[in-house]
């Protein structure tokens, strides 16, 4: 079996050749970034109890808020009018249409589920300043619905049942060993904990909610991933991933009295999920195919493939079947195309399409479809990419570029929909998407390269890019810069300080800058994956030489390139103080210096009108410190 990183190799000189010698190009509408941001995000499907309706949300308004559309087309309803905090979609009742909904504080991360009454009334149903809670899934009798929340003690989330006809809750299960429930019985009985210990070893353990005990369902020595995804409908069995004795993780079924395992799927590349529809008719996989997702529905009784349909480039995506099983919502996304929202009809095979979110002032044509491609690293390392060229680059003219690199650790660029490389591009600079080591998506050995050798290797494979980009022909080397949000923000700082002339700029969206007191400081809610985060990049009690070594505060000094900086004031997850450190740390050493913060952000930028202050800026940026206009 060929290794999908060397198999992309091979092809990225045929793709480079193409890229070099295409000569054709063509004049394109160049659109602001307000026309970019009037495409309408949606996300989250939810069928209504007769099945003639679709619970969504969407961000039209600005901010996300909960619309409903008929099945067979038509205009949306709004069902939530917020104009502060976003509101994202969970869930239509069984019975009628009451909704649960879902939303934090301004992007604090502490979510809560919200009852929300036919006649509009909203109810928050698991109150508390402090308490995250997040649903579970109905209950098999759909009497009511599990959920998990950190209201007993905030570093560990634990199993809730709540009735919906008393809305009075109970707990099922307390957890105090730092496990994940990873998957319930239709029965109700049975649950499986998930032990993280590293990024790439789990455990997966089946819990009886009557008796109290609990077997170890995947003793083994080593690192070995396993992902529990579904019990089966009578609950003798359990679907799960596993990467065991293979680079890819690929499914298998667990017999739970014979503790045999029988292969179910196994491809060339990571099963990234997979789950029964609501009657166990239909087995649901979705597979990361060389930074794509590629859909496949089986029927669970004859092992057929169903035929999906045939629909523009693009990738179907976020399936769900309703509870007759007749109709299944899912959206459409590629490079081109943001979420539409479709339905499909598995009795007459037809599909309806219910939305049309790309900006109507906007040809479709104009924008830029991202290529794979794959290069060498520093030591021969295939590294997976994607590039995208804008059209109007002329023959013979040299473009400014910047290498994109994911969030993580472990993240992943994928070919999907991004308003803000699109408008990059749109306005002439070419990106290329990397997918260092250490990403998902190749392998748990390629996965599993960077640990504890971030703002290293992983570093040289993004400066390596430049390598590749100045290859095309059509890329100015001395104008590339380096972009990145979250662990892609640590990356670029990581640029500036740890190889300080390696980029001629550098983009910052909420990137740690300080990991001593990022590891230090992580949500309370993360406890279970504490010690898996340390093994990956560090305990700060035993690795704090290293950990300074690696971290950009404390070689901001070195800093001699321009740097812009976004930072959400309520962010979890990466502090402002990691900002608002960095960015005085580099304005002492006299070099251009922009910092944005937005108060009424978390982890990334959530509101239009924030996204567009932020887009706005960045390319005025990069006009000014790379395009030189």
């Amino acid at each position: 079996m060929m290794h999908p990183t060397r198999r992309l190799l091979q092809f990225a000189a045929v793709a480079l050749l193409l890229a070099t010698c295409r000569s054709g190009y063509r004049d394109v509408a160049q659109y602001s970034i307000e026309q970019f941001l009037n495409t309408t995000a949606v996300g989250g499907s939810s069928f209504s109890s007769d099945e003639s309706s679709l619970l969504y949300h969407s961000n039209e308004s600005g901010i996300y808020n909960a619309y409903t559309l008929p099945v067979g087309g038509g205009e949306s309803s709004a069902m939530t009018h917020s104009e502060d905090n976003s509101v994202f979609t969970t869930a239509y009742f069984p019975n009628d249409n009451r909704m649960l909904l879902r939303s934090d504080q301004a992007g604090n991360e502490i979510w809560h589920i919200y009852l929300r009454e036919e006649n509009g009334e909203l109810t928050d149903l698991t109150p508390g300043e402090e308490a995250r809670s997040l649903f579970a899934g109905w209950s098999h009798d759909l009497t009511g619905f599990y959920y998990r929340s950190n209201r007993r003690d905030p570093k560990y989330m634990d199993l809730y049942f709540m009735d919906i006809g008393s809305f009075q809750d109970r707990l099922l299960y307390e957890n105090d060993a730092g496990y994940e429930v990873s998957a319930i019985s239709n029965d109700g009985l049975q649950i499986v904990l998930s032990k993280t210990h590293t990024t790439s070893n789990t455990d997966l353990y089946l819990h009886n909610l009557s008796s109290g005990e609990t077997t170890h369902l995947t003793p083994h020595e080593g690192e070995i991933s396993f992902s529990a995804q579904d019990f089966t409908s009578d609950g003798d069995g359990l679907y799960v991933l596993t990467d065991e004795e293979s680079e890819y993780a690929y499914l298998v079924r667990f017999d739970l009295a014979s503790g045999e395992r029988e292969i179910v799927e196994q491809v060339d590349w990571d099963i990234t999920y997979a789950g029964l529809s609501w009657n166990g008719t239909y087995l649901v996989l979705g597979i990361n195919n060389n930074a794509r997702t590629e859909t496949r529905i089986y029927e669970v009784a004859t092992g057929k493939q169903i035929r999906l349909p045939q629909l523009p480039a693009g990738d179907i995506i976020s399936p769900n079947i309703s509870r007759s099983e007749r109709l299944m919502a899912f959206y459409h996304n590629g490079s081109t195309s943001p979420n539409n929202l479709y339905v499909y009809n598995f009795e007459d095979r037809s599909v309806t399409r219910l939305t049309r979110t790309l900006n109507p002032e906007m040809v479709e044509a104009d924008l830029v479809q991202g290529q794979t491609v794959a290069y060498p690293s520093f030591d021969g390392l295939e590294i997976p990419a994607i590039l995208y060229k804008p059209l109007q680059i002329k023959p013979g003219e040299l473009a400014p570029a910047l290498i994109w690199v994911h969030g993580g650790p472990g993240g992943q660029s994928r070919i999907r929909y991004s308003s803000l490389i699109q408008y990059l591009v749109n306005h002439g600079y070419v990106i290329l998407a990397v997918n260092n080591r250490g990403s998902s998506g190749y392998g748990k050995t390629f996965f599993g390269l960077d640990d504890r050798r971030h703002g290293e290797d992983d570093l040289l494979d993004c400066i390596r890019g430049k390598d590749f980009l100045t290859g095309t022909g059509y890329v100015d080397g001395q104008r590339i810069g380096i972009i990145g949000g979250s662990y892609g923000g640590y990356m670029t700082l990581a640029a500036l300080t740890l190889q300080p002339e390696a980029f001629a700029l550098g983009v910052d969206m909420f990137g740690i800058s300080n990991w001593v007191r990022t590891l230090q400081s992580i949500p309370p809610w993360w406890e279970s994956f504490r010690e898996a985060l340390y093994k990956e990049l560090g305990d700060p009690a035993e690795d704090m030489e290293r950990l300074r070594r690696i971290s950009p505060l404390f070689n901001a000094e070195r800093i001699v390139r321009p740097l812009m900086v976004l930072q959400g004031a309520n962010d979890p997850r990466v502090l402002k103080v990691e900002s608002d450190e960095i960015v005085a740390a580099a304005r002492a050493n006299d070099v251009p210096v922009e910092y944005i913060v937005f108060d009424d952000e978390g982890h990334g930028f959530v509101k239009k009108e924030n996204r567009i202050v932020a887009y706005r800026a960045i390319l005025e940026f990069l006009d000014t410190y790379l395009q030189g206009t």
